[in-house]
């Protein structure tokens, strides 16, 4: 989305919105400015997608690798969205299959040493573009968001399994 469109995001609402609606909606356009910038970034200087930079990010942190079900999980996307990008990255020497030592039906996904370094790279300018991004809260700032995001999740979570455990 472009910057008008994503500002147009929060101007759906209306004072006369609850607040809460207004917050959701604020939530939803700093989000999305975020990704759209991070994403801009990610294709003009390593030419590559915030999803194969995500899926190489989940292979960072599990170096035994992860099953391909796994991978969709965490990034919460379908297989089949994966199989392209393992497909793409596995083309590009970034990432290799494994076959699995306890199933051989089945294999694991794993960074290779030119995989780890690429992504070295990138995230250390993605960390670097996060902080400049959030440049113009102080570091207390930063905190009191954090914190009460925090609390924001955990309130939703509690709404969800409560409404998930109430009869119906």
């Amino acid at each position: 989305m472009s910057q008008p469109e994503t500002e147009d995001l929060e101007l759906r609402a209306r004072d006369d919105h609850h607040a809460s609606l207004r917050l959701w909606l604020r939530l939803l356009s700093c989000t999305t400015l975020i990704e759209d910038n991070i994403r801009q970034k990610l294709r003009t200087q390593f030419d590559t997608s915030l999803s194969r930079f995500d899926l190489m990010a989940q292979l960072e942190r599990h170096p035994e690798g992860l099953t391909m079900g796994e991978l969709s999980r965490r990034m919460m996307v379908s297989g089949g969205n994966t199989t392209v990008i393992v497909d793409q990255l596995e083309k590009e020497q970034l990432v290799q299959r494994r076959i699995a030592a306890t199933d051989r039906r089945s294999y694991r996904v794993l960074l290779t040493p030119s995989g780890h370094q690429a992504f070295k790279r990138m995230a250390s300018d993605h960390e670097q573009w996060v902080v400049q991004l959030f440049g113009g809260l102080s570091e207390r700032q930063q905190q009191q968001l954090s914190n009460l995001l925090g609390h924001l999740k955990t309130s939703i979570h509690q709404h969800q399994s409560n409404a998930t455990s109430e009869p119906t």
